[in-house]
């Protein structure tokens, strides 16, 4: 992770936290779509060692805590993490919280997770091949890596333009997305759909889960939505389990 995104986000986690208001009870896979509680992607938790990389606040580590499982959460943000500290003790459950590079877990043993889970983290990791082969050596066997991330159509169009439906880039062009928040611009990678499925199936997993979440069709709706969203698929959801060796 670029030492600029992890500044930024550091600037950009307060205001972030505030707006999103993220639920504490269910796992959320982005803005204005069906949650945990719909997809059930997850499977029961209880006991289960889970792994959240790119946690924020760890709202959703909290909710697996709530569900009876050993949560940990990974964040290259200070700021990111010293929200989800605050939040789990107002909360009162225990998340194991790292500070570090979404694919740095030495401190994992190898075939020790049961579940590893990332919502809108791996748009700001340049190479996810890495990420995938380190999730790779922690995970049992047939245990599932479950991630969504910005759908790699929606990097085409500018959703705050006057016609947002304008194509503005090449679906091919993987060169870095600025994203502006104010003060904060980070840097995202664009990743296509073949790019993820190929990376995964070379890195020694199985997907047998890809989504593409229609919006709910009705509100409330966040303060992220835009009428976009009803035309352009806003959200991929990929759920891969572990095979080889």
């Amino acid at each position: 992770m670029p030492l600029d995104n992890a500044a930024a986000w550091d600037r950009y986690a307060s205001e972030y936290q505030a707006g999103a208001q993220l639920p504490t009870d269910v796992a959320t896979y982005g803005p204005d779509i069906a949650t945990e509680a719909d997809l059930r992607l997850l499977g029961n938790l209880t006991g289960k060692r889970v792994l959240d990389l790119g946690c924020g606040a760890a709202q959703s580590s909290i909710a697996f805590a709530k569900q009876g499982a050993i949560a940990i959460g990974v964040d290259f943000s200070s700021e990111q993490l010293a929200h989800a500290r605050r939040l789990c003790e107002r909360e009162g459950v225990k998340v194991e919280l790292h500070h570090g590079d979404l694919a740095d877990l030495a401190f994992v043993r190898g075939e020790s997770i049961d579940l590893v889970f990332s919502s809108y983290a791996f748009w700001y990791v340049e190479d996810l091949n890495r990420v995938f082969r380190q999730v790779h050596r922690v995970l049992k066997q047939n245990a599932p890596l479950v991630f969504s991330l910005p759908h790699p159509a929606y990097d085409l169009i500018d959703d705050d333009a006057e016609q947002p439906l304008l194509v503005r880039r090449s679906y091919f062009d993987r060169a870095p997305i600025e994203v502006k928040n104010d003060d904060a611009t980070m840097v995202a990678f664009h990743h296509t759909v073949s790019d993820l499925y190929m990376g995964l199936l070379r890195s020694g997993y199985r997907v047998d889960v890809m989504l593409e979440p229609e919006p709910l069709p009705s509100g409330p709706r966040t303060g992220f939505w835009r009428e976009t969203f009803r035309y352009v698929p806003r959200t991929l959801v990929v759920r891969a389990r572990k095979e080889g060796i």
